[in-house]
Parts: structure tokens; sequence; C-alpha cells
């Protein structure tokens, strides 16, 4: 499961859009009626109370769709042998005890800088709000760095899920 595709999910849901225009203003609306992420980041990112806001209307929605697909999956017949959830903001939100193990997939500086910068983002105020990815290695029960080929990404995935789910 995707944090980051449930909150793109979200971010249409009319409901929480006239949340986020009545607290943040019509800018961060985009002309389809969703949120516009870039206009509302560049709003929140730099200012605890607007990020503290935005979080207390989104994380809530986020757990309670992570909760439901994890309920789903256990309850399916046969259930998957592993269940993964992306979470970006995992240890920055105290979820990190939730999960039998927790693996974190990072990358350089520079190739994280260039990926944030590709989606339009600002890489230094967002990586000023986040803990070191040196920290979040640490924390990790195994970690790896993205900075090569998507065959070796899938080679690492493929060994972690063996790893885990005893196949």
């Amino acid at each position: 499961m995707s944090s980051d595709d449930v909150v793109h999910r979200c971010y249409r849901d009319p409901t929480l859009v006239a949340q986020v225009r009545e607290r943040f203003g019509d800018t961060v609306v985009s002309s389809d009626g969703s949120v516009d992420r870039v206009a509302l980041g560049a709003l929140v990112f730099d200012d605890a109370a607007a990020r503290g806001a935005l979080e207390r209307l989104i994380h809530p929605r986020i757990q309670a769709a992570r909760e439901a697909w994890i309920a789903e999956q256990r309850a399916a017949d046969p259930s998957p042998p592993l269940l993964v959830c992306e979470v970006p903001l995992l240890f920055e939100v105290g979820l990190a005890d939730r999960f039998d193990a927790v693996l974190v997939v990072t990358a350089s500086d520079d190739v994280r800088r260039a990926r944030v910068a590709a989606r339009g983002q600002d890489f230094a105020s967002r990586a000023a709000q986040q803990m070191a990815e040196s920290e979040k290695v640490r924390l990790a029960d195994h970690a790896y760095v993205n900075d090569g080929s998507l065959q070796a990404l899938e080679s690492w995935v493929q060994e972690r899920f063996r790893e885990y789910s005893g196949s």
C-alpha cells in the first residue's frame, strides 16, 4: 500500500478539498478541483503551524486507509504472504513500531535532490522537515541506496521478499 497514492486520492475528495481550501485559500486548489500539491507544499513546508494543520487533516485519512487495506488483505483467501506499506514519514510520525520490519530505500543527496526537483518541489524545505536519511538508515532493519539501476533495486526487493515471506 502506498501512502502517497492514498494522499493523491484524498486530494481529489471534495470534502478534504473544501477543508484544505478553507484553511489555506483558493491558490492551493487546481482548476480540476483537486488540491495542488506543489502550491500547498510551498505554503506548509516552511511553516510548522500550517504543516501541522495539514497533517491533522490528512494523516487520519491515511491511517484509516492503511488499516482498511491491511484488514482486507488479511481477510483474503488466500492472504498474501507479505504485506508492504510505503510510508514516507514513518519515523517522523512515530509509526515504525506498528510494523514487523522497516526497510528504507534511499538515495544519495544529489539523486534525491534531482528527483524532488523533477516533481517541482523544493528539496531543501522538505529535507529540513524530515529526519536525516542517515538516521532512517540507522533505524531500519534493512536499507538500500537506490542510485543504480532498476534491475539492482528489483533484485534487492526480491531478496527481502524471500527473507520475510519465507519463500
